[in-house]
């Protein structure tokens, strides 16, 4: 694997005559920006934990980090690591006891449990040459918490 780290830059939604579409928007090296389009429950869900939001009940992806704190699991990182037929694909990397796991799941989840945990998150350089634009190239986005409060 030839793996390039990335940074959320912010949780986005395109607008068009036909509809919206939630998008997170990745940053990957140089002048490359990869929008993984989402639903908007995944989108408000990584919106929230990028502005460290803490919600009175834990949803999902908090969950899902409190299994993994219970059972001293540490995400070493979310890799994003192939695009089929239009579908991104991911794998988290887990570790307990000196033993590494992946385990599938959609980058979205991944994004969300990575980023509240604070863990690195990468792409494939093939699908960052296959599928990244210049940020020029991106739709119209207008960033999800304007959209909500819209």
């Amino acid at each position: 694997m030839d793996l390039i780290p990335c940074q959320v830059r912010g949780v986005f939604v395109a607008v068009s005559p036909a509809g919206v579409a939630p998008a997170v928007l990745l940053d990957v090296a140089g002048d490359i920006c990869l929008p993984i389009y989402t639903g908007l429950w995944e989108a408000i869900s990584i919106n929230s934990a990028m502005n460290n939001e803490i919600s009175p009940r834990p949803l999902t992806h908090d969950l899902f980090i409190e299994f993994l704190n219970r059972y001293q699991v540490t995400l070493r990182a979310l890799h994003i690591d192939s695009l089929e037929e239009g579908v991104y694909y991911a794998n988290l990397v887990l570790s307990r006891d000196n033993q590494e796991e992946m385990i599938d799941c959609r980058p979205s989840d991944g994004i969300a449990i990575a980023i509240r945990c604070k863990s690195g998150i990468f792409l494939e350089r093939a699908v960052a040459e296959s599928s990244g634009l210049n940020p020029a190239e991106l739709p119209p986005f207008i960033r999800l918490q304007a959209y909500l409060a819209g």
